[in-house]
């Protein structure tokens, strides 16, 4: 009977080891093939486009990007979603999610400055030189970022009140989404001007670059977010992002080297 039961013992005991040596590969192959999710503010839209594409070939690994404000982004992961990384226009809402542990700790990181510039659509009438030109009668609508959840549309209130010209433009304010539903609104003739980011300024509109000093500096971060299970991956991200090509990159679609507008 005892040998009977040692022999159960054994056998059971193999039958786990077994179970949670496939559980772990398993596991390690799920790992291996899942795609690395971002979380990136719509002012990336283009440059991380094409981060994705040389990320994806040179570690064979599949990038995942949602872009959108970055207030919306931050609320999302505050909320439990399963992103791998944040890359924010702001840092402030970097360093809020971190204070909330929703961060890996020491993960963030500065990974440029962004710029403004004013746009109207090509086909339009309207023609800006500056930003003050936007208090003319011909500039019916003007599209910002909404200043709640855009760090570019904070940075554009900022810019039209130190300019002046709030008081004078506020009644023709129309806000999108992010930087990139205001472009849109642009592009498509609903605005006959808007204050974006310079980095994705296309080909749609006319874009005048705002003066840096009308604004606080736009100090865009990153993190790895707590709860990802493929951090090393996640770091190979940042990695590259704050790396040469990856500063190359940023800075051909108009973004600064991290402190470089002080």
């Amino acid at each position: 009977m005892r040998k009977r039961g040692w022999l159960a013992a054994v056998c059971t005991a193999i039958v786990f080891l077994s179970a949670c040596t496939f559980a772990n590969e398993r596991d390690a192959e799920e790992g291996e093939s899942q795609a690395l999710t971002i979380a990136a503010a719509s002012d990336l839209q283009f440059a991380f486009k094409e981060m994705e594409k040389h990320f994806e070939e040179q570690t064979g690994r599949n990038v995942e990007i949602t872009f959108s404000s970055t207030g919306t982004l931050a609320q999302q992961i505050d909320n439990g979603a399963p992103y791998d990384v944040f890359a924010a226009a702001n840092v402030s809402f970097i360093e809020e999610l971190e204070q909330k542990g929703k961060l890996v700790p020491d993960t963030q990181v500065m990974y440029s400055e962004g710029e403004l510039s004013v746009v109207s659509s090509k086909g339009s009438s309207v023609s800006l030189t500056s930003i003050e030109d936007l208090a003319n009668s011909e500039v019916k609508k003007i599209a910002i970022a909404n200043p709640e959840h855009a760090p570019y549309g904070m940075a554009a209130k900022q810019a039209l009140e130190r300019a002046g010209l709030w008081e004078k433009v506020k009644d023709k304010l129309i806000y999108g989404k992010s930087v990139a539903d205001t472009l849109a609104l642009v592009a498509t003739g609903n605005a006959e001007a808007g204050i974006v980011s310079r980095s994705i300024v296309t080909e749609e509109v006319q874009g005048v670059p705002v003066d840096p000093q009308l604004h606080e500096p736009i100090r865009q971060a990153m993190a790895i977010v707590e709860g990802t299970k493929q951090e090393e991956l996640a770091r190979s991200f940042v990695e590259y992002v704050t790396g040469e090509e990856g500063q190359r990159l940023l800075q051909s679609y108009g973004f600064h080297v991290p402190g470089s507008s002080q």
